[in-house]
């Protein structure tokens, strides 16, 4: 199979969908990998490495997805790129399709075969294509919530861990996820007070067990965010539904009652956000004020470290892709409940439940369309 990988033009993503040591596994199996010049530059891999890898350099990214049975990304194409869309392309990369009516229409109308690493889902119900970058991403929102506590962006002014004689900062996580586990880890580490809240009773006790009076849980309702929030000075949102528009569980009715300069990070807004005020930002303008609330909502925040982003992506996806890659992704369907999971739009057909809803579109159950 042609395996194809361009560099990333949505805004400040330096992460690339193949590494060198990627295509050298590829190459082994058969198949030939384009790669657009430049793509891995962002990652710290050269041209040279690729090449030495077994890649076809090619000058710019319009000839890979001409080339190409199978494109192989980190985000979502972008608009710029529909025009590349045709029928029986496989794409394999991040959709989040439920928070982006746009893209799933020009898939659906390119007839596209599209696999996305955020529903794939196995026996187990683990993400693994998606829980590398949710481990960074809940880690990334405590770092970048101290920055944004800090007086010149808007915030308190106040240090996370405080110093003897000060008070700490207040964290609260809304939900118990790896996002939220990862988050509460590094909050915990920096001695920050911790309440972490979760829907599951289970998962609560497995949260308790792991940090024990490091933190509070308390039982994900309406009631208790309400009260939690009066306190706090950071925020982190980590709500998931594989595939699905995120609940809003951050009102915006919380925010006059928040302390002035609370920082509330959505690490959830790529899949539309679980604040009611919540809106995409960019690492270029990242933040934004509304009722004395500092708002970090960037979309693509593991870009933001792309050397571990990438190798840790790349180290989950490649499994999958070299399935689909050798089988044909209706075979390694056939073959794998968890490629199967992956495949949100086939071939003019809307094939995720949840990506169905969230839009109100027909769904199609793939295994009547192989």
């Amino acid at each position: 199979m042609k395996i194809g990988c361009v560099k990333e033009i949505k805004n400040n993503e330096f992460r690339v969908g193949l590494t060198p040591d990627n295509v050298r596994s590829y190459v082994a199996a058969g198949h030939h990998v384009y790669m657009e010049k430049g793509a891995g530059a962002g990652s710290g891999f050269t041209d040279n490495e690729y090449v030495d890898a077994g890649a076809s350099l090619i000058d710019n990214a319009g000839d890979v997805w001409s080339l190409v049975n199978m494109m192989v990304k980190v985000k979502e194409p972008l608009e710029e790129e529909y025009p590349f869309f045709r029928e029986g392309l496989i794409v394999y990369t991040y959709l989040h399709l439920a928070a982006d009516r746009a893209q799933t229409d020009a898939l659906l109308a390119g007839k596209v075969k599209a696999v996305a690493y955020e529903t794939i889902q196995e026996e187990d119900r683990s993400l693994p294509c998606l829980a590398p970058m949710s481990q960074i991403a809940g880690r990334l929102s405590i770092q970048e919530g101290a920055k944004y506590l800090e007086k010149r962006y808007g915030g308190e002014g106040i240090l996370l861990a405080g110093v003897p004689g000060t008070p700490k900062a207040n964290v609260v996580i809304l939900g118990g996820g790896t996002v939220g586990m990862n988050a509460c880890k590094i909050a915990v580490g920096m001695g920050a007070n911790v309440t972490i809240l979760d829907v599951n009773l289970r998962r609560l006790e497995e949260l308790d067990n792991m940090f024990g009076a490091h933190i509070q849980t308390l039982l994900s309702t309406d009631s208790n965010i309400e009260k939690v929030l009066k306190y706090a000075d950071l925020v982190i949102g980590s709500v998931l539904i594989p595939g699905g528009a995120t609940p809003k569980l951050f009102k915006r009715k919380y925010l006059p009652e928040m302390k002035d300069g609370a920082v509330f990070v959505d690490v959830a807004i790529d899949q539309g956000g679980c604040g009611e005020s919540s809106h995409v930002t960019t690492h270029d303008d990242p933040v934004y004020i509304e009722d004395g609330v500092v708002h970090y909502c960037v979309g693509n925040m593991p870009g933001a470290v792309p050397r571990t982003s990438t190798i840790a992506l790349t180290n989950a996806t490649l499994k999958y892709g070299l399935q689909i890659a050798g089988s044909g992704l209706e075979d390694a369907c056939r073959k794998s409940a968890a490629i199967a999971s992956g495949v949100n739009c086939y071939c003019g057909h809307l094939t995720n439940r949840n990506v169905a809803a969230a839009h109100g579109c027909a769904y199609t159950d793939l295994s009547t369309l192989l």
